[in-house]
């Protein structure tokens, strides 16, 4: 029996994925395994008996993956899960963008309560003339789970696109509509749009890339969307660009201090809604908690951010669960090749390593320096 131990608000279908072998527990400390959506877990203590660590989204910004990392606690996201909600949300920021939509709505406030509002509107209504966005280009940067569904869908909109991406390789270009220009640097990008949109994740390489020799490659007048992650950008070097006109509206659902409390007529801030629809969270918490119950119940990980994919398939029988130093894997592996082993499988990533192996002795002892958690499975 499994503790499942929850922060924030889990969907309940993802929870219903839950089989009698799992119970839901109130007590953190009692939990083998976690989900939670964005509850920052920084400050936690986490006990001896947390194996892992369910994310219901894409970030892990909130989860000290480092610490976990070195503790074998296995974190999983949920990439993909919520792509379709945010890449909705991404063309109607770039549509409110276009057509001046927030300012006309906020106008059209002011006028309640007067008399005549008809002929007020009709009036007023130039002031918020916009552009279309059909026949316009559209830059994205990166071209992942939400950047291609975002550069497919503006194609049907009627938009040229260009794309970069750093990891592009074959397969991730085959699910791109092949009227998706593809180029080989940002400084090829920047200069031929009009709309710009950033998806990729937030890390030392990609904090503040969004910077002043950024934004002094692009067009005049550049409408920028960030759907991803606030660190992406440079708040004073964008500021400078608002001020300047080198980018006319910013559009972004991660709002922080200095950019909300900017009060810049050119920026749009929505409070976070990108993967608040039910559909997403059902697919967040559905993808979160399978991949957790597949991780306690027969070893398996796929889509964790802190250890490598190793898989074997529904386990049958008994089973070895080994997380270690990457430089231990050796030994482990030579060690568990003088037992009785059935189908095994491992891999690294970065400083650590994952083994798993069937098993015909369910009472393996294995003491290996290097190894972090050893787990038997039956």
């Amino acid at each position: 029996m499994y503790n499942i131990g929850t922060f924030n608000k889990i969907s309940p279908v993802g929870l219903s994925k839950l089989t009698d072998d799992y119970s839901l527990v109130e007590d953190h400390n009692d939990a083998h395994g976690i989900i939670l959506r964005s509850y920052d877990l920084h400050e936690m203590d986490f006990s001896k008996e947390l194996l892992a660590i369910g994310r219901a989204g894409a970030g892990t910004n909130n989860v000290p993956v480092d610490r976990c990392s070195e503790d074998g606690i296995v974190v999983f996201n949920a990439p993909g899960a919520n792509a379709n909600a945010v890449k909705e949300l991404c063309i109607c920021g770039m549509i409110m963008a276009a057509r001046n939509v927030p300012e006309g709505i906020a106008w059209a406030k002011t006028l309640q309560g007067s008399e005549g509002v008809g002929k007020q509107i009709e009036k007023g209504k130039g002031q918020f003339a916009g552009t279309e966005i059909m026949g316009k280009t559209l830059g994205i940067i990166g071209l992942g789970a939400i950047g291609k569904l975002v550069a497919n869908a503006a194609l049907a909109l009627g938009m040229n696109v260009v794309g970069y991406d750093e990891f592009m390789n074959d397969d991730l270009k085959a699910q791109l509509d092949p009227d998706v220009t593809v180029v080989g640097s940002l400084s090829e990008l920047y200069p031929q749009c009009d709309y710009i949109s950033i998806h990729v994740p937030a890390n030392d390489a990609t904090k503040g890339m969004m910077n002043a020799e950024a934004f002094a490659q692009m067009k005049d007048g550049v409408k920028f969307m960030n759907f991803a992650r606030d660190k992406l950008m440079n708040d004073a070097d964008l500021l400078a660009a608002l001020d300047s006109g080198k980018v006319s509206k910013y559009v972004t659902d991660f709002a922080d201090d200095t950019v909300l409390n900017a009060g810049h007529p050119g920026i749009i801030v929505l409070p976070h809604l990108g993967a608040s629809s039910a559909e997403a969270e059902d697919n967040c918490a559905s993808m979160a908690v399978t991949q957790v119950m597949d991780y306690l119940d027969n070893g398996n990980i796929k889509n964790s951010v802190n250890m490598p994919n190793v898989t074997l398939g529904k386990r049958e029988g008994a089973r070895i669960s080994v997380i270690c130093k990457a430089n231990a894997v050796k030994d482990v592996l030579f060690k568990l090749n003088e037992l009785e082993l059935g189908n095994i499988a491992s891999g690294t990533r970065g400083d650590y390593a994952y083994v798993l192996a069937d098993l015909e002795d369910k009472t393996v002892d294995l003491k290996v320096a290097g190894v972090i958690r050893c787990r038997i499975l039956k």
